[in-house]
Parts: structure tokens; sequence; C-alpha cells
């Protein structure tokens, strides 16, 4: 399953620039992105409670089906919002099943070796990570970019022959009542999220109007859906959920556009591009690998803070690699920093969560990572978006507009690093 996530979301990011222009939607291209974090924030809220009763087979199945057809559709697409309307499908579809995933790693791994577990997660990126760019750069150049789409199709079928074998790792809250109204919350979160990308897209009144709708909407939804205190960063488990949306939005948004700035800014190939992205993936591994023989070690949340250190270290140095008279490929070396620092963080974040939670809680607080994981993402490339929606609209993109969305981005990671501050640094506090 993580492999097949990482090869789509590694070559979708090395084509999208292509695509989007292919489409003529590149003033849409955040939503190739979004659209998919948006729809997978209800699928997770879904999957937790149905993992927490029934287990994650079920939700893997399913889930993995629902992403094929998404990846087929979007490969399909003869527009821009019929490609956003396959993102959408995938986003549901990975949804399910990355809430499946964590709950496994929650019920079939002991405490002890389920931060190795979360090592082992990451390293099937590493595979993804190192073709992926070179594959999904020669087929966007050379044949066609659907095709990036619609080579993870065949991958569903042995994702849901294996998830059979899920059985045994039954339900953990059979006793205790559906909490399906958080589905309402869910829709409403979603719905804020989906709004304030709008907004972001506008430059005027009605932008502005729609930004104060969408965070009316957002926020009220998110503290039903989250741990109490979670949205002023109570100290415990409710700052470790939280620093997941922290690192994910700065990450991530950075990410987004880092093949679009080299590829209009600097002259670079599709592949060329993608390769980055391929060494910040092998970096991710590493800082994963790190945290699991780090771990219990020294204090978890100073992990935490050295990791979003490294992260806004790196969204600091990365316009090095717009200045024309040094080589683009220079941009390797702080998102090597960024992607070891965030890599480390998300495995401690994941091994807290489930050491903090219940057995029959483990799914509902996995979901809360993972929807904090999209609201995170989806906020700060709605922010990056917005400006570079507006620099696309004066026709004056320039190194600027991305040297201003990355430090903004490293801004909000130094935030993430003094919230750390507030993790405990035992697990059992």
């Amino acid at each position: 399953m993580m492999t097949m996530f990482g090869f789509e979301g590694i070559g979708i990011a090395t084509a999208m620039p292509v695509v989007a222009q292919d489409l003529g939607g590149l003033s849409m291209y955040a939503w190739a992105f979004n659209g998919y974090l948006v729809s997978s924030l209800v699928a997770m809220v879904i999957a937790g409670e149905w993992c927490d009763r029934a287990g994650p087979r079920l939700p893997m199945t399913v889930g993995a089906t629902v992403f094929g057809l998404g990846a087929f559709i979007a490969g399909a697409a003869w527009n821009m919002p019929v490609l956003i309307g396959g993102r959408v499908i995938e986003g549901i579809g990975g949804g399910l099943c990355i809430v499946a995933v964590y709950v496994i790693l929650g019920r079939a791994f002991p405490d002890a070796i389920r931060p190795r577990a979360f090592t082992l997660l990451s390293m099937a990126w590493v595979a993804p990570s190192i073709v992926g760019p070179f594959v999904a750069g020669f087929l966007t150049d050379y044949v066609s970019w659907r095709l990036v789409f619609w080579l993870v199709v065949p991958f569903i079928i042995p994702v849901v022959l294996l998830a059979q074998r899920l059985v045994r790792l039954g339900g953990g809250a059979d006793e205790a009542p559906p909490r399906w109204n958080r589905l309402m919350f869910a829709v409403a979160a979603a719905t804020g999220l989906a709004l304030l990308q709008e907004a972001g897209a506008r430059r005027d009144a009605l932008g502005i109007a729609l930004a104060i709708v969408a965070l009316a909407i957002l926020i009220p939804a998110l503290s039903r859906l989250l741990p109490h205190g979670a949205l002023w960063f109570a100290p415990g488990l409710p700052t470790v959920v939280m620093m997941r949306g922290v690192l994910a939005g700065a990450f991530f948004a950075g990410e987004a556009f880092v093949p679009l700035a080299l590829h209009t800014l600097r002259g670079a190939s599709t592949a060329q591009a993608g390769l980055i992205l391929t060494v910040g993936a092998l970096a991710w591994a590493l800082g994963s690998q790190t945290q699991g023989r780090l771990y219990g070690r020294m204090p978890r949340g100073r992990l935490v803070e050295i990791g979003a250190t490294l992260t806004a270290t790196c969204l600091l140095l990365l316009p090095l690699a717009l200045v024309p008279w040094l080589p683009f490929w220079i941009a390797a070396v702080p998102w090597f920093i960024g992607a070891l620092g965030t890599g480390m963080c998300f495995g401690v974040i994941g091994t807290l969560t489930l050491e903090m939670s219940d057995p029959g809680d483990q799914g509902t607080n996995s979901a809360a990572v993972q929807v904090l994981d999209s609201v995170g993402s989806v906020v700060c490339i709605g922010v990056a978006g917005a400006i570079f929606a507006g620099a696309h609209a004066a026709d004056h993109v320039s190194a600027w507009t991305f040297v201003t969305m990355w430090w903004v981005m490293a801004a909000v990671a130094l935030g993430g690093a003094i919230a750390a501050r507030r993790i405990p640094a035992a697990a059992s506090s």
C-alpha cells in the first residue's frame, strides 16, 4: 500500500507542472493537490470509526479499490476539473487506507518495536523515490503523463488480496456506541477547507468573505474531530497531534512548488526536477530510521523540535536553487535536510499517538493525526497557491514568488519547533 502511495505521490508531483500546462489549468495547480487532501479528510474520519469497530480489513479493501478508480479517472482527464475530480476520488480511497495502516501498526506491533515498524513503513517509499522520478519524467516527456496515473492501478490487486489476511485485527470498541456524528463534523471541516482554498485563489472582497465563512465553519468542526485542547496546543496528546498538521503543511507546501519553480525558472526537465524529490524521499527514510534508533533514548519532544528546526532550515535555504549563477541541483542539499527532519518527526508523532491512545481509540486518534495532515497541507498549500495565483494573475511570476512561499512555510515550521516543547518527555505522560 505505501509503495503504491509513494510512486503515486512522487510521480504526480514530478509530472504536475506539465499536466497543468497541457490541460490549460495552471491557475488551478494547487487544487490538484488540495482536492485529494480535502476529500481524504472525510474518509479518514469514516476510517477511524470503521477500524475501531470492525478492524482495518474492510477499510483497506474498499480504500484501495476506490483509490485505483480515482487514478484511472485522473489519467483519462480531458481538462483540469476532471483531473481534480479524479484526485478527489483518490483522496477518498487514500484516506480510508492510511488510517487502516496506522491501526495495523497499533494492533499488530508491540510498543517496544513500533518505532522500527514506522521505519519499515517509511522504507516502502525508497524504491518509488529512486525509480519514480525517472519513470514519471520519461513518461511525461516522451510518452504521456496519463501513464503516470495509470501505472498505480495494477498495484491495487495485491493490496486487496493481502488485506484479506487482516481478519484477526478486529475492532477494539465493539462495546462503545458508534460516533458517526463525527462524520457531520468531517464534512463541515472539508467544506471549510474547500472554501478556504477557493478564497485563496481570489484577490477581492469575495475572497475575504469566503475566508471568513471558511474559518467560521472549519474551526468549530476541527474542535470536535481532534483531542480536546489540540487547537491551543495543550500539553500531551493534543500537541502531538497538532504537530503533524504544522509539519505536514510546511513541508508539503514547499514540496508542491519545487518542481514548478525548477521547471519554469531554471529550465530543469521534468525528470531532473523530480530527482530533487527522490533525494528528499531517501532522506525521509533515513530520518525515520534515525528516530527508530533514538526513540526512548532522548526526550520525545526534543526529537520533534530538532526535526522541525531542520525543516525550517530547509525552507530558508531552498531559494539558493533559484540563484542564476548556482546550479539548480543545489536544491537537493536543503531538501535533504528538510526531509530528514520531517521524516524523523512523523515517525515520533505516529508512535506517540498510538502509545498514548486506548486500543478502542487508536483508529479515532490516528484519524485525527491524518485529518491534521490534510488540514495543515491544504491551508499551507492554499497560502502558497494564493501567492502563486496572485503573481500569475499579474503576469509577474518570478523567483521572489517562490522565495516568499518558502519563507512563509519556514516561519510555520519554526513555530512548530517552539510548540514541540509541550510534548512530554515520555509517552506515558
